[in-house]
């Protein structure tokens, strides 16, 4: 089960304890990257295209909950 994610107009929420700013999130990314190897052969991606980007879960830091989280409407948001 995916969840979407947040925008602009909403935030994650927990229904169970209220928590609106700790989660632990479980993505799948897919990626395509151009990678300089400098000449002592280090690594540096240089360019990053996200090809695409899932998440599977969210789970609420503060009471563990999983399958608890919702999007609600952020109070700012018009």
């Amino acid at each position: 089960m995916s969840i979407q994610a947040p925008t602009e107009d909403t935030r994650w929420r927990c229904t169970l304890c209220g928590n609106l700013t700790r989660f632990d999130v479980t993505r799948t990314t897919k990626a395509v990257e151009f990678t300089h190897l400098d000449l002592a052969g280090a690594p540096r991606v240089e360019e990053r295209e996200i090809v695409s980007d899932e998440i599977e879960s969210v789970r609420c830091r503060w009471c563990n909950a999983t399958d608890s989280v919702e999007l609600v409407a952020r109070p700012d948001a018009t």
